[in-house]
């Protein structure tokens, strides 16, 4: 979910992706796979998601902002997601623009499960996430991408903060005052770990549940290097259970300031979500996720 000036309704496309448009490329890119069954599955805010046959996924931007983020996620998925506890969607073919269609693509495994806000983890998956973070947060190289909007200190996202929870209070009302403790003591959070690697949008339609597991980490295009805490927000979006979470800040070797700045970007994202008027899973998560700051850790 690529960041955005205030607003209360998902971004419209740019350009509409078909099934019948996909198939083209392949034909034209890729024959060899042209013939196998494809299947919308999801259109989030940037890119389509279809399956492809059994076993892999088409990945096609629907905004030209995504097509940047699709080149990122073929640059630098495939050196950061080697070592993973957790599958992600390493790029297995790339497409160009071609037949009219204006943006670079990706051919990538499929992987079974459900994203994590219809349905959740088990209580026992606080541990597997921590170990994700642990595996994924090495130092990044000179030459790794920075991300305008995630992994950067929370003094540069005031403004969006503020417009958010402005946004959210016009639709739902007076918002908990765990946000602004949350924003409020993170501000004040040094950031106190090298700069490392990201993934910078761990929502919870980015996180695959099977059988109460976690069973893939998708969308990788905001990958960056700059302050993890950003991340570990995840706690507080794909965790349901009190004892979940404590065991992933328990498994997760960091300082206080870390975690502090984590809360903060949890309440950074809890009004963004509220924020999106058109879309109800948006603002559920932006509510469960208030929901957790408040009860803890």
């Amino acid at each position: 979910m690529a960041d955005a000036p205030t607003r209360t309704a998902e971004p419209s496309a740019d350009f509409e992706v078909t099934a019948q448009l996909a198939r083209a490329l392949l034909h034209d890119q890729h024959p060899d796979l042209a013939e196998l069954p494809i299947e919308l599955a999801e259109s989030g805010w940037d890119n389509a998601m279809l399956r492809l046959g059994d076993d892999l996924a088409l990945r096609l931007p629907r905004r030209e902002v995504a097509a940047l983020l699709v080149i990122n996620e073929q640059t630098w998925l495939p050196v950061v997601a080697a070592g993973l506890p957790l599958p992600a969607p390493i790029p297995v073919r790339v497409g160009r623009p071609a037949l009219g269609y204006p943006y670079p693509w990706s051919v990538t495994p499929w992987f079974d499960g459900t994203p994590s806000d219809l349905a959740p983890p088990g209580p026992d998956q606080g541990e597997a996430l921590a170990r994700f973070f642990s595996a994924l947060h090495q130092p990044a190289p000179d030459n790794a991408p920075n991300n305008p909007y995630r992994g950067v200190p929370l003094t540069g996202r005031v403004e969006a903060f503020e417009g958010r929870i402005a946004a959210a209070e016009r639709i739902h009302g007076a918002q908990s005052p765990a946000l602004r403790q949350a924003w409020e003591a993170a501000l004040a959070a040094p950031i106190d770990l090298p700069r490392s690697w990201f993934h910078g949008d761990l929502h919870g339609r980015n996180v695959l549940v099977r059988d109460g597991r976690f069973a893939a980490v998708i969308d990788w295009g905001d990958i960056a290097g700059g302050d993890p805490a950003c991340d570990l927000a995840a706690v507080w979006m794909v965790l349901p259970q009190r004892e979940a979470r404590r065991a992933a800040v328990a498994a997760y070797p960091a300082s206080d300031a870390t975690w502090t700045r984590a809360r903060g970007w949890a309440a950074l994202m809890a009004v963004m979500l509220l924020s999106i008027t058109d879309n109800p899973r948006m603002p559920a998560m932006g509510r469960r996720i208030v929901e957790r700051l408040e009860v803890g850790p």
